[in-house]
């Protein structure tokens, strides 16, 4: 058993979460996710309205009794979602744990803290996550430059952003991007973190909710098959590599504007993707995790395997290093 500030705080077995997702967070495999021991987070907006949200939550509860969150991300917008009745909704329903992410986080994180809702925000980069802690979140998860969707501007890998964050933060640290396995949690530990969060390796699990042809195409791909796009209007975004992820690269590099690609990366493209199986329709999110993946195992499997491995690497290898017992 491996307890950290993480598990104590949120009153999971295990160091492991598993981050909001579009498309992907709903409550099969959120609530596969929390009877594993680890802390699954439903995805607010992948539901299409507040009320639906509620109806994800009631279904979470039917599958599972044990703890679980919701991610609400705060994306700029002209016509944002209505972020409040969200909230209201996830408070409403008596969920106590939240992870927040994006766009100028204050208001929702002050609103939940005030119902008495625990509050993870995910940070690229450590000015924010001091930021947030500020703020009185809980915890943080810090995003490093392998994760999947946005990594942000500055390009800092998780080798170097997790102990720095680690340095400078007080709240419990989840580390984010690039992990998979059982060395990924040792190492986070190691360098500060009081867990991992992972959404990829997820993705390729039997409860994920995606066509079986993408999660075969992550074990099929290796680490070099991302993209960065988006990269030319500074909201840099990792996506799987395919057709349309190097098209919209191609039309970024002759100085498109964003109105020439909105219809290749538009979401309602990329659901239709993962419902029907073309894994060249639409862009769709994957980290540079991939390169680790090599099955599709139930989310039991995997979370119990990672703690296993997790605990060998310490209690052997590392062991052995330091001329403990072989």
């Amino acid at each position: 058993m491996i307890k950290t500030r993480f598990t104590e705080l949120f009153g999971v077995e295990h160091p492991i979460a598993q981050g909001g997702m579009m498309w992907i967070g709903r409550a099969e495999l959120i609530a596969a996710v929390a009877n594993a021991g680890a802390l699954g987070f439903l995805t607010a907006l992948t539901q299409p309205t507040p009320e639906a949200l509620s109806t994800e939550i009631a279904r979470v509860r039917d599958l599972t009794d044990k703890p679980f969150g919701i991610d609400l991300t705060i994306l700029p917008s002209i016509k944002p979602p209505p972020y409040a009745e969200y909230r209201q909704a996830i408070i409403e329903a008596g969920v106590r744990i939240v992870e927040t992410a994006g766009f100028q986080p204050q208001e929702h994180v002050a609103h939940f803290k005030a119902h008495g809702v625990k509050v993870i925000h995910k940070c690229t980069a450590v000015r924010h996550a001091l930021s947030a802690e500020r703020m009185e979140v809980d915890a943080i998860s810090i995003d490093g430059f392998e994760c999947a969707g946005h990594p942000g501007e500055d390009d800092v890998p998780g080798l170097v952003l997790i102990p720095a964050a680690a340095d400078k933060v007080t709240v419990p640290i989840l580390a984010s991007g690039g992990f998979g396995d059982g060395r990924g949690l040792a190492a986070a530990l190691a360098l500060g973190a009081d867990g991992i969060n992972m959404g990829t390796r997820f993705c390729a699990t039997a409860e994920a909710p995606l066509h079986e042809n993408f999660k075969q195409a992550m074990v099929a791909n290796d680490e070099r098959a991302t993209e960065l796009i988006f990269r030319s209007y500074r909201n840099t975004a990792r996506v799987a590599r395919n057709a349309i992820s190097r098209e919209v690269v191609r039309l970024e590099r002759d100085g498109a504007p964003f109105e020439e690609v909105a219809h290749l990366v538009k979401g309602a493209r990329g659901l239709d993707g993962l419902v029907n199986g073309d894994v060249d329709h639409g862009i769709w999110t994957a980290g540079q995790v991939q390169g680790l993946i090599h099955d599709i195992p139930t989310v039991k499997e995997l979370v119990d395997r990672i703690v296993k491995d997790t605990e060998t690497v310490i209690n052997q290898r590392l062991a052995r290093m330091l001329g403990g017992p072989r």
